[in-house]
């Protein structure tokens, strides 16, 4: 089963430009189909591949962090080749 994860790291402290940066690369690095905009990260793949990443990475992340919040939406199918039709 293949799912679509949109995804938004917000550190809530000064510092917060380099955890981000670190948690996008990571997950760039995972081989899945990664998308970026300035508000989210998007990843599409296997849903057991796609959250087990999602669950070493996350916990990463905190680590890196002295305070913060992630926000989730899952979506069940891979929507990676969306394109708007207006």
């Amino acid at each position: 089963m293949n799912i679509s994860v949109e995804l938004t790291l917000t550190p809530l402290q000064n510092e917060f430009e380099e955890p981000i940066m670190h948690f996008i690369k990571q997950l760039r690095a995972s081989g899945l189909v990664v998308l970026e905009n300035p508000l989210s990260t998007q990843v599409y793949g296997d849903y057991d591949t796609v959250m087990k990443l999602l669950t070493t990475e996350i916990k990463d992340a905190f680590s890196l962090i002295e305070n913060g919040l992630i926000l989730l939406k899952i979506v069940k199918t891979d929507r990676s080749d969306y394109e708007p039709d207006f």
